[in-house]
């Protein structure tokens, strides 16, 4: 991916969208390529631009949560399926636990509230063009009372001590290199220590592990 971030706009509201392409217009790492006012129009439009070439496809939508018809969840969920390459944010007014849940299963890599600061978002929308997931304390602790609420159980994975820590890390929303440095082990220790608790969790990527560890209890549990 070049440095300029092509984002689209999905929301019901003319005015939020008003709002956030004008700010993200300011931004020289940014640009708008589209928006929409519900999920159904909204996939309509990645279908036009697809057939542009993949090079016309977003980096990362900005999803409403509640709109009509087809609500944010389900068009992160089919947008995924359709466009994998895509990074959906979760941009809402909502902080139910299992909204939060859904849409972190539906695929949306980050989840913010409306009321995020206007340099915050664009923290998230840049973490999230580098598939890197950013939830703030609130929603954090929201996914996991949420997941709790899900599920009671608690099995014993038989991480090792040094796995544990990269999980942790993991969850925190650390990079490789972040991991590798704190640590102080190489990048490539880290790479294994991923893999080995991908394949104990049976989990394919990062951010399943992330949630994985929100639903344990482990993210705010001692490191020790």
């Amino acid at each position: 991916m070049n440095d300029l971030i092509r984002v689209v706009i999905m929301d019901d509201h003319d005015m939020v969208r008003l709002g956030l392409k004008t700010y993200l217009l300011m931004e020289p790492r940014i640009r708008v390529i589209g928006e929409a006012a519900s999920g159904a129009d909204g996939l309509r439009l990645l279908e036009k631009l697809a057939a542009e070439g993949e090079e016309s496809l977003p980096h990362v939508v900005l999803m409403d949560l509640m709109m009509p018809g087809m609500n944010g969840i389900e068009a992160t969920a089919e947008t995924l399926k359709r466009y994998p390459s895509i990074r959906v944010v979760m941009l809402t007014s909502f902080l139910e636990e299992d909204m939060v849940v859904k849409a972190i299963e539906a695929g949306a890599i980050s989840y913010v509230l409306k009321t995020i600061q206007a340099d915050q978002l664009i923290q998230v929308i840049e973490g999230a063009a580098r598939g890197m997931p950013i939830l703030v304390s609130e929603v954090s602790q929201a996914l996991t009372r949420g997941l709790r609420q899900r599920t009671a159980q608690n099995d014993e994975e038989g991480f090792t001590v040094r796995e544990k820590e990269v999980l942790l890390l993991i969850a925190d929303g650390k990079s490789n290199k972040e991991i590798a440095d704190e640590l102080h082990i190489s990048i490539k220790t880290v790479k294994t220590h991923v893999s080995n608790l991908l394949m104990k969790c049976a989990l394919e990527d990062r951010t399943q592990l992330a949630i994985y560890a929100h639903r344990k209890g482990l993210a705010e549990g001692n490191r020790s």
